[in-house]
């Protein structure tokens, strides 16, 4: 995880607690606001870590791609 991930995944859990206190004290339009906000961040985080496995992942078949040829070529040279 990113720190990136790490700095919007805190900020998205803060604000959705802060939602659920406003609506606890019957501040609906400040429980909407923060909660749509707070999704946003928690969507940008999960982004950023689906991102960066999807790309660890690529990394990793390259890396056996270039394995497996690299044993190809020991065998028949």
């Amino acid at each position: 995880m990113s720190g990136f991930a790490k700095w919007t995944l805190g900020i998205g859990i803060l604000l959705m607690v802060a939602a659920v206190v406003c609506s606890m004290r019957d501040l609906i339009p400040a429980s909407v606001i923060t909660g749509i906000v707070g999704l946003i961040g928690l969507t940008m985080a999960g982004y950023d870590v689906i991102h960066d496995w999807s790309e660890r992942a690529e990394l990793r078949r390259r890396g056996e791609k270039a394995a497996a040829s690299g044993r190809d070529r020991e065998q028949n040279g």
